[in-house]
């Protein structure tokens, strides 16, 4: 009988014995070349803010190719198989909470998928935290992948959470990468803040320098940081080429943290749902920044070249790259799981709630839409108030003309808020419109009330008037007026209710109003303009 070869050595198994001494001499060099060689390019591959998005969808923000079908993880698996050199595939965090696929299963089809997809690591986003702490540690013990995160502290004995590393050491192709996780500081508001109220989450270029010198003992070849922040929050929603920009201070975000201290040589960021076509090399530190977008679209490739002599780092390249299904194609297997979590999601969300004459829609002009306008009418209705008001990041999906189906109000509302009733005077009606009216744009929509602003020089409003019912209102005047619990209790752009009189949780869900609100009838898109900008 011949003998066969073990595992992983029928290269050599059948070469005679003199020979084999032969190039035994030889074979540390050999070796060293060959890991040389394999290890000259190494890909990294980004992903962030993929909100739940699963599958292919119609690139409707593309004008050029609205209808064309763009993203989800069985495109983004078929381009990696087509991938000629050794990669890593990171992540920024938000998840899976968007979709009615993400947030029925609270985020274990995310951890399927990526797990499928063979991740190497992961960096929580907030709303990663939207079902608390104890949530998110079901999906961080669910994950084949590490979750990293340097900058969470308990409060109460300042000791890191111990469901994230501070960074990891991974060793692919012969090469040793560190990653060094960070989420973004407004954690604290940017998920529901009663959920993280014990944590500490803290600054994120001062955590970079704090662990730097450990992990350069470590002796890596490359330094990533994989976090939740951006590079500048006025790129939101933006598909940019940002390769020759200055930015100018103040600085935040992701710049501080390439600046921190010498030895990051790549920052993955997210949080602003971002697209940076080319990446951005930092003129002052040299350090390279990416970012993917939303929805699982884009996926970024940094190729890191490495010198053959000396084996070290030679130089980064950074591209986005559309996962258009027309050229990726898709990956059987991914798209056999992820029909799994479609079927139960229709048996769970495809009845019809309602109908819709015209499409719900986002704003054209950055101020109130049909579809917020909708929301905030539905949220004033149910709870009785006199004004409502809803945020507008808040909003994560329009609503065609035609059926509703439950499904739809989830991805338009995939946060469970509930709407909360207190009264305000018309000096903190008028702080929480100052708060949310920046560079021409509301982070807030409104119902009962109508705003004109004019724009000032540092991106803040010069001057606000508010109308109720035509008239100017008075500072001493009060209202009732409803909300979302995200916004009444801390979350980001609500401090002016901070100082509300009489707050009342009423523990009806926004979602619940807004399926309420089609009881009339089929309904017709609100005409927008109540907030106006004065030229």
């Amino acid at each position: 009988m011949k003998a066969r070869a073990p595992a992983g050595f029928s290269f050599f198994y059948n070469i005679p014995v003199i020979k084999f001494k032969r190039i035994a001499a030889f074979l540390p060099l050999l070796l060293a070349l060959a890991g040389q060689a394999a290890a000259a390019t190494l890909a990294v591959y980004h992903t962030s803010d993929a909100h739940g998005w699963y599958s292919a969808r119609p690139a409707q923000w593309d004008n050029g190719n609205s209808t064309r079908p763009i993203g989800g993880f069985a495109a983004l698996s078929a381009l990696l198989k087509k991938e000629t050199v050794p990669y890593l595939l990171l992540d920024s965090g938000d998840m899976f909470q968007g979709t009615p696929e993400g947030i029925l299963t609270r985020g274990l089809a995310s951890m399927v998928l990526m797990n499928q997809m063979g991740y190497a690591a992961a960096v929580p986003g907030n709303h990663d935290y939207d079902y608390s702490e104890p949530a998110l540690k079901v999906l961080v013990s669910s994950a084949a992948f590490p979750f990293v995160g340097a900058n969470v502290y308990n409060k109460a004995d300042g000791a890191g959470v111990n469901y994230l590393k501070p960074y990891v050491l991974i060793e692919k192709a012969g090469k040793k990468i560190a990653v060094l996780g960070l989420l973004n500081t407004h954690t604290a508001t940017d998920t529901l803040p009663e959920y993280v109220k014990h944590l500490d989450f803290r600054d994120e270029a001062a955590e970079t320098a704090k662990w730097l010198p450990e992990i350069k003992k470590q002796n890596p070849d490359a330094v990533i940081a994989l976090t939740h922040t951006g590079l500048s929050y006025d790129l939101s929603l933006k598909r940019v080429d940002v390769t020759t920009w200055t930015f100018t201070p103040p600085f935040s975000g992701a710049l501080p943290i390439a600046r921190a201290a010498p030895g990051v040589d790549l920052v993955l960021g997210g949080h602003n749902h971002t697209a940076l076509l080319n990446g951005y090399r930092d003129p002052v530190s040299g350090v390279w920044l990416a970012e993917s977008g939303y929805g699982l679209s884009y996926v970024s490739r940094a190729e890191l070249n490495f010198d053959d002599a000396t084996g070290k780092l030679a130089g980064i390249k950074v591209a986005l790259l559309p996962l258009w299904i027309d050229q990726t194609g898709e990956d059987p297997l991914v798209l056999k799981t992820i029909a799994g979590f479609n079927a139960d999601v229709e048996r769970e969300m495809g009845r019809v709630v309602g109908r819709v004459d015209e499409d719900l829609a986002f704003a054209a002009n950055g101020l109130d839409s049909a579809i917020g306008n909708w929301m905030s009418d539905a949220t004033r209705k149910a709870s009785g108030a006199q004004l409502a008001f809803q945020n507008t990041g808040g909003i994560r999906s329009e609503i065609k003309k035609g059926d509703v189906r439950l499904s739809d109000l989830y991805r338009a509302m995939p946060f469970d808020n509930t709407i909360v009733t207190m009264r305000l005077s018309g000096a903190q009606l008028l702080r929480l419109m100052a708060d949310n009216l920046r560079n021409d744009k509301s982070f807030i929509q409104i119902s009962g009330l109508t705003v004109e602003f004019k724009p000032g020089p540092t991106g803040r409003p010069a001057e606000i008037r508010l109308k109720y019912k035509g008239r100017l209102v008075k500072p001493g005047q009060e209202f009732l007026v409803a909300t979302n619990n995200y916004l009444a209790f801390g979350g980001n752009g609500g401090d002016a209710f901070a100082g509300g009189k009489d707050i009342k949780d009423t523990m009806l869900q926004v979602r619940e109003a807004m399926i309420k609100s089609f009881s009339a009838g089929p309904l017709k898109a609100p005409a927008v303009g109540r907030i106006k900008r004065l030229d």
